[in-house]
């Protein structure tokens, strides 16, 4: 991973998380002789590694739910194909449910997973707690669950895309930044970084929260804001139970826990939170929010400390819904960015995705829904409404 620079490269991929490393992987598998993976910093250490490493594919958008499918298909065979141990389990997605409007839409997503494949089912808040012992049901109108979805390791993941694609020739360079790409008569010409030029007709935009910046860079606007969610880790539970879910989601309030080690892994998107690259863990005011949460929904959680915890990044786009597209108005712009929390479950899919994109075929997703031009429109339309 040497920072001496290529003198040109068919594709240079900007950002060495999930997205990137998938999409450098795919691009050189599929016999790109010079792909170059730009990283600013070391793998993994944006979003990525601050997943709390979810995959699954019970969403709303049917799209979504065949890219989920894809990254539940791929990580569970990922050690045998990629040579990289991920911790793959399949310990379902379990959605707790107190509103009547989120009920009557959680049983339109399971009719439509099911249609797709998807074994997801609504439950009652009885059933809910035998999944999921420590639930209170208190105020649980129902609740779904999705037991083939489950969770991985996303810097492991990364690691077997990341040595796959140095396998086929690509080339991985870390702690170097792009400043600047140029460009004549519309078309890319070449990426500038603090360590040098690299000449290419082509760059993949893989930035994550930083995507806005690049496309300012060749005067395309791509509509991704940062925003901070913070994860915490508890002491020990004297009670662990035998088995919980991948994730257990108390979906209005998007409050989330799973197992970690001896412990729980707690999770809350604050609706309060500005946009901003603030990447300080604060713990006081977020487990105040945090904490009136589980009062209600997960008590047994007030009675354990906070043992550590860190603040990452969402990208996020005005319909939460990714963008993944060739640029019209750049010619040798491809963009992949904007996932709203979901992009380490959707690597797979979107390396296959973009590696058709560059070679001019028509990708085996549906991806109309992801268009860049999207935004141009006057109001936006329906979106993914399973966010975690």
């Amino acid at each position: 991973m040497s920072k001496e620079l290529p003198e040109q490269a068919s594709v240079v991929v900007i950002g060495g998380g999930v997205i990137g490393a998938s999409i450098a992987f795919h691009l050189a598998e599929s016999g790109v002789s010079d792909v170059v993976l730009l990283e600013k910093d070391e793998l993994a250490c944006g979003s990525t590694c601050k997943a709390a490493g979810g995959v699954r594919a019970s969403f709303s958008n049917e799209a979504n739910i065949a890219i989920g499918l894809r990254g539940l298909e791929v990580y569970s065979r990922f050690a045998q194909d990629y040579g990289q141990e991920i911790d793959f389990g399949r310990d379902g997605y379990l959605y707790l449910l107190s509103d009547q409007t989120n009920v009557e839409i959680f049983t339109e997503s399971v009719a439509l997973q099911n249609r797709h494949g998807v074994p997801s089912r609504m439950i009652t808040p009885d059933d809910a707690k035998k999944i999921s012992p420590l639930i209170s049901t208190d105020g649980l109108l129902a609740a779904s669950w999705s037991p083939e979805d489950g969770k991985a390791t996303p810097e492991s993941v990364v690691m077997g895309y990341a040595a796959a694609a140095r396998r086929h020739g690509a080339r991985i360079i870390r702690h170097c930044a792009v400043t600047d790409i140029e460009s004549t008569g519309g078309a890319i010409a070449a990426v500038v970084t603090e360590h040098g030029c690299i000449a290419t007709r082509t760059v993949v935009c893989a930035a994550g929260a930083w995507s806005a910046e690049i496309g300012t860079m060749v005067g395309v606007d791509i509509p991704v804001v940062p925003v901070r969610r913070q994860i915490a880790f508890t002491e020990p539970l004297s009670e662990l139970p035998e088995f919980s879910p991948s994730l257990t989601i108390d979906f209005p309030s998007n409050f989330y826990f799973h197992p970690e080690g001896k412990g729980l892994l707690l999770g809350w998107s604050d609706p309060d939170e500005p946009e901003g690259f603030n990447l300080r863990f604060e713990l006081e005011d977020w487990l105040m929010g945090l904490g009136a949460i589980a009062e209600t929904r997960v008590p047994a959680v007030l009675d354990y400390g906070i043992s550590t915890g860190w603040a990452g990044l969402y990208e996020v786009t005005p319909d939460r819904n990714q963008i993944i597209d060739r640029s019209t108005e750049v010619d040798g712009l491809l963009i992949a960015t904007g996932y709203s929390g979901h992009g380490f479950l959707m690597g797979p899919a979107t390396g296959e995705i973009v590696r058709d994109l560059y070679h001019g075929r028509e990708p085996g997703y549906d991806i109309g829904s992801f268009a860049l031009r999207r935004f141009a429109k006057t109001g936006i339309g329906a979106g993914e409404t399973n966010i975690v």
